[in-house]
């Protein structure tokens, strides 16, 4: 008879847990791309496990989210938002960030027509066509410059699974420029990474040899072409991959003033 207590407990648990939503897990998978006409922008999805996911909108290069291209699968790495409301007709995911993969595919060339029940619930940030200079995304004023005491400083530039430089990297390279430059920097030691992530179905992808080299002397190449000529270089890579999410995809650079 004094067994019941603690069995009723274990199953009073059970059921509060079973109550309990459940948390979306982090995805990592690959899979074709798929673009979707809409009455403003092109939108783009991806299927997988039997549902569709929303990756974004087709904009300019200023724009967080880079759109893949038709005959190459992608990487998708997110986080589902089921509780948000479907855009495109696909579940959203949280900042996703898509590596389109060097082979050709070309079963993933799957465009739709637009179809008024899925369409954009927001306003793109500009309308379709050549920007005009004006970007689509506004990243504000720059920081003011540093003041004395100077003090290195590390920044951080992002890479797409198996990827070099792209549209993003300006973004990235630019403050380190602007800080280089404040401070006279007398050296700059930068060092590359290799990473590798986990599928979602257990597979595990590598990026390929060498890459974390091939990074970590273009920042420095860029940099240098940028006026930064007469500061000293330390360049080093780690070609081992941690097994990890996107931010392990790296070359991390120090400012290290005179």
């Amino acid at each position: 008879m004094k067994a019941a207590a603690p069995v009723r407990a274990i199953a009073a648990a059970s059921a509060l847990l079973a109550a309990l939503p459940l948390q979306a897990k982090d995805l990592a998978f690959v899979a074709c791309p798929i673009v979707r006409d809409t009455r403003l922008v092109p939108c783009w999805l991806t299927e997988y496990g039997g549902e569709t996911y929303y990756l974004g909108i087709q904009t300019d290069v200023s724009a967080e989210f880079n759109p893949p291209s038709l005959g190459h699968r992608i990487l998708v790495e997110g986080k589902p938002a089921p509780e948000k409301p479907r855009i495109c007709g696909g579940i959203v995911l949280e900042s996703p960030v898509v590596s389109i993969m060097n082979d050709i595919a070309d079963d993933c060339r799957t465009q739709l027509p637009s179809d008024d029940r899925y369409q954009l619930p927001f306003e793109p940030p500009r309308p379709p066509g050549p920007s005009k200079g004006r970007l689509a995304y506004d990243y504000g004023p720059p920081p003011p410059p540093p003041k004395p005491p100077f003090v290195a400083k590390a920044f951080t530039v992002p890479y797409d699974f198996d990827g070099l430089v792209g549209f993003k990297t300006p973004r990235f390279l630019t403050p380190i420029y602007e800080y280089a430059n404040n401070v006279s920097a007398a050296r700059i030691e930068i060092v590359g990474y290799r990473a590798a992530v986990k599928l979602t179905d257990g597979q595990t992808l590598q990026e390929r040899p060498m890459i974390a080299r091939r990074r970590a002397e273009q920042v420095a190449e860029l940099l240098r072409g940028a006026g930064l000529g007469s500061v000293k270089y330390d360049v080093r890579w780690e070609e081992t991959p941690a097994v990890g999410g996107p931010d392990l995809r790296r070359v991390v650079v120090t400012v290290v003033p005179r």
